[in-house]
């Protein structure tokens, strides 16, 4: 009787053993899959978002925001935008609808909201767009979804 007990005792702990393993390890892979290629990361990223804000306000559903991490405020703050901002505040730009929203996603928390005006210069007008995230300070934002242009 005890022979029993034991074994399956083993048995359900060989098996609970099992069941986390393969959980760890499939959390692994998902991870991996998102550093192996970031820009289902990003997208992932901006699909999250764009779903938080939502439910907060109206966006544009015609084109794909780039959206920016703020990661050192001390730096933007004496932007009227940026007024508020704190580190790990996101900046969702709409370039189409002329449109950029400062959002703390700690409290799911619409900050800002302002019309941005993107300027190309007359000698690559037609050749290259130019960056949204031009307009926010380089060093200040970390770009976490890729432009058309290269920084």
């Amino acid at each position: 009787m005890k022979k029993i007990i034991l074994t399956i005792l083993i048995l359900l702990l060989l098996a609970a053993s099992s069941g986390t393993a393969y959980y760890f390890y499939s959390k692994y892979q998902v991870a991996q899959d998102k550093l192996d290629n970031p820009e289902i990361a990003a997208q992932t990223e901006v699909k999250i978002l764009t779903d938080q804000i939502s439910k907060i306000m109206v966006l544009p559903v015609d084109e794909e925001p780039t959206v920016a991490t703020v990661l050192e405020k001390d730096k933007i703050q004496d932007q009227p935008f940026f007024a508020n901002a704190e580190n790990g505040d996101k900046v969702i730009i709409y370039t189409k609808a002329m449109k950029a929203i400062l959002f703390r996603p700690a409290e799911n928390k619409i900050i800002e909201v302002a019309p941005i005006e993107i300027s190309q210069p007359e000698a690559t007008q037609g050749l290259e767009q130019t960056s949204p995230t031009q307009v926010i300070e380089e060093d200040s934002v970390d770009q976490d979804v890729d432009t058309e242009t290269e920084e």
